[in-house]
This record gives structure tokens, C-alpha cells and sequence, in this order.
């Protein structure tokens, strides 16, 4: 590797600055992830929120996790259920990413079929994690809600929507 005074060639270093953190989030948008949609039932209807910190963590139990962020009015709806569920989205549903991402209410008329535990499912998403709450820990200005997985289902065909560099993009499968 060629080094320079700034570091590895090609390369920016820096360190995370808590007063000014766009640079870290910059560098953060470099990883591409997949876009989820969790929900959960609410005494108001539905509550939903757009996450891209998902993912698998154990096969035995079969857990899932992720991290909505503290400062959200949504946080405390996932933080304090015993069920939600996770939906991977499709690169055909951009839109539903963008509108549950501005209004986690925006669900509240679409009358989604619920699960055996009252959950709101959305349709034809790639695929879908039914969990009970196994812990949540504290992650900074995050929490890390894990899930046991109770009930999953997956499409056999699609295309994966995913996030990159702050936008929405398609991973297209071969």
C-alpha cells in the first residue's frame, strides 16, 4: 500500500467528531444495506418506521436485530413491544420506503392483514421476520432491539431494493 501525509492513497482519514457527525455518516453510507420496514400494532393502528440496520444474528435461536434510533417519537412504540415483524423490501417498493420513512402512521388506512399476534404484515416484500422481543441493549444514540424469529416467509423472485451513499438503489439478482 502507498501511504501519503493523508494516509492510505485514495483515502481521507479522519476522526469522528460527536459536534459535526456528517462525515462519519458519509463514511457510514459507504456500506451498502438492504431497506427494511419494521411494524408493530399500537393501540392508535399501526406504527411503522424504515430501517436499513438490520440484521441475522443467530440461526439457534433464530434471532434478528436492530437499531432504531432514540431520538425518533417512534423508538419507544418498537423499543416496548413483545411482537413486531420485519419486512425486506423489493426494489418495486421505493415508494412505501420513502413514505413510511416520513410518516410512521402512513399505514394507518392501507388495511393490512394482521398476524396471530395482531402485528400488521405488508404484502409481497422479499421476506418477513415474525419476532417476539428477546432483548433490547443500548447502542449509543441507538437501541439494539434483537428479535427471536417465530415465522418467516420469503418470495422466490425479485430484485432487492438497498441504500447506498444516503439513496435508494436496486441490487438486481443473476
Amino acid at each position: 500500500m502507498i501511504k501519503t501525509d493523508n494516509g492510505i492513497l485514495g483515502m481521507t482519514p479522519f476522526t469522528p467528531d460527536p459536534a459535526n457527525p456528517r462525515q462519519l455518516r458519509d463514511a457510514f453510507g459507504q456500506f451498502a444495506t438492504g431497506v427494511t420496514i419494521v411494524t408493530v400494532a399500537t393501540d392508535k393502528g399501526p406504527v411503522a418506521i424504515t430501517a436499513n440496520s438490520f440484521s441475522s444474528l443467530s440461526l439457534d435461536p433464530p434471532l434478528v436485530l436492530w437499531a432504531p434510533d432514540k431520538s425518533s417519537r417512534r423508538c419507544a412504540y418498537f423499543t416496548q413491544a413483545q411482537h413486531f415483524a420485519i419486512h425486506v423490501l423489493g426494489q418495486e417498493q421505493t415508494d412505501l420506503c420513502w413514505q413510511v420513512a416520513k410518516d410512521g402512521n402512513c399505514l394507518a388506512d392501507a388495511n393490512l392483514p394482521q398476524n396471530a399476534e395482531g402485528v400488521p404484515i405488508l404484502p409481497d416484500c422479499l421476506a418477513r421476520f415474525e419476532c417476539s422481543h428477546y432483548a433490547t441493549y443500548p447502542g449509543g444514540d441507538h437501541e439494539i432491539v434483537v428479535g427471536q424469529v417465530i415465522r418467516a416467509a420469503m418470495r422466490n423472485t425479485g430484485d432487492a431494493l438497498a441504500f447506498f451513499q444516503g439513496q435508494t438503489a436496486n441490487i438486481t439478482s443473476t
